[in-house]
């Protein structure tokens, strides 16, 4: 694999003692916290391309130890300085400090962090936003899981090995890969996408390595594979507990030794690429199975990114449904503006098995069907029965009828309703087997 590139890091030097949200919204904005304490003041250590804010708590500094900061950001006079207050609540006076005076802006406590963050990125020429931030927006959340999982991909992007994405179906696997890939140094080289589970088992091999002309019937040409054509990048393998054992055994040597086979050939070929793998499936358990190759897994389960349900997403739903409804009505003509309190409410006991993709499927179609200004309940097909098992019984005529409809529109075409659904072939050819609709009858 090749060596990750030095770059430039955006870090806050905290002279004080941030709070565990106050850190991790930080991070999850790809912010680095360094903490000074006011008690015991060091030096600042940074390197040439960082690019350094300082920003100083008073709310529980003295005015000694606020003296000996500002003797150390004098030395440091470039360092943009931002400032936190204790709260004005009658008990404490806002502190009349020279370091005041020399602070760009005041954020009185508790500190809003989305204003902070507003004030950080509004130093534009002195804190550059990075041009591949803008696929983190595509994971938009406030959630504590979610910005726990924004930090934790952003440490692992520079990281130069294997990241395993675990989640539930439509949690946002393959947009947590392509941020993982441009937030790393191989973000301008290619990034090479595959769903193990929508390719027939007898051409995987071909797909991933390539082949060479004559290598099996039809095979008029040689034909570079997924691993050739993203050298030098990253393959995101999504499904990869459906990967058959054969493959596995060639991934294997791609994790080991850097190299490929093309079927028919014997001759090693080198390939540079990091892999990024997806899966929905528990590998431990397939692995005990013997579904899947032990030391594969241990290969592959170097750094693993675990991407939270929708239900466990607190707050974020309702956010998320805003901004999809806006991106809808930028692209779209459509009446809806926004949901009844009804709507809203439904939205946040619905149980979203489909998770983030279901709720942008279900606002889309809302959206075009909703007679008025506000999507109603029923719009969003949400008015269920509370009965469990009415509940459950429901979801599932729903979704045979979906499927169904969707498979007529596409004059059951597998790919192209995979592509009207949104979902992989894979997962159209299980929806048929769980409602028991027989294709070729269909036909």
């Amino acid at each position: 694999m090749a060596a990750t590139q030095m770059s430039s890091t955006r870090c806050v030097i905290w002279f004080g003692n941030p709070g565990a949200r106050e850190k991790v919204m930080l991070a999850a904005d790809g912010w680095h916290v360094r903490t000074v304490l006011p008690q015991q003041p060091a030096d600042i250590g940074m390197r040439g391309g960082d690019t350094v804010v300082g920003l100083i708590d008073f709310r529980t500094s003295s005015d000694s130890e606020l003296e000996r900061i500002g003797k150390l950001t004098a030395e440091h006079q470039h360092m943009p300085l931002f400032a936190i207050t204790p709260a004005n609540d009658g008990s404490h006076a806002t502190p009349q400090h020279p370091l005041l005076a020399a602070c760009r802006q005041q954020f009185p406590h508790p500190p809003d962090l989305k204003e902070l963050l507003r004030g950080l990125q509004g130093l534009s020429n002195e804190v550059p936003r990075a041009a591949s931030d803008d696929v983190l927006d595509t994971l938009l959340g406030e959630s504590e899981v979610m910005l726990v999982m924004r930090a934790t991909l952003r440490k692992y992007a520079p990281v130069d090995l294997p990241v395993l994405i675990t989640g539930e179906t439509g949690t946002g696997k393959e947009v947590a890969a392509h941020a993982l890939h441009r937030l790393s140094a191989r973000g301008g080289k290619p990034f090479q996408a595959i769903n193990c589970g929508a390719i027939p088992s007898t051409l995987i091999q071909s797909e991933l390595f390539g082949h060479e002309r004559g290598a099996f019937t039809g095979a008029s040409s040689r034909r570079l594979g997924l691993f050739e054509t993203a050298h030098n990048g990253s393959v995101f393998l999504d499904e990869i507990g459906d990967l058959p054992l054969d493959a596995q055994t060639s991934l294997l040597r791609v994790l080991q030794e850097g190299t490929i086979e093309r079927v028919g050939s014997n001759q090693p070929i080198a390939v540079d690429v990091r892999i990024l793998a997806a899966t929905h499936v528990d590998l431990e358990r397939a692995v005990e199975e013997g579904r899947f190759r032990r030391d594969l897994y241990y290969r592959l389960n170097v750094l693993r990114l675990a991407m939270p349900p929708l239900r466990k997403r607190d707050g974020d739903i309702e956010l998320l449904s805003r901004q999809f409804l806006r991106n809808f009505r930028t692209r779209h003509p459509t009446r809806a503006r926004g949901y009844t309190h009804e709507a809203r409410q439904a939205m946040e006991r619905f149980p979203w098995p489909g998770n983030v993709r279901e709720l942008l499927n279900r606002v889309q179609r809302a959206a075009i069907t909703a007679e008025g200004e506000l999507i109603s309940s029923a719009d969003l097909e949400l008015n269920l029965p509370a009965d469990g098992a009415q509940l459950s019984k429901a979801r599932s005529h729903a979704e045979r009828e979906t499927l169904l409809s969707c498979l007529q529109q596409s004059q059951y075409n597998i790919s192209a309703c995979a592509r009207l659904m949104k979902v992989s072939r894979v997962t159209i050819y299980r929806m048929c087997r769980k409602h028991q609709l027989e294709l070729e009858a269909l036909r």
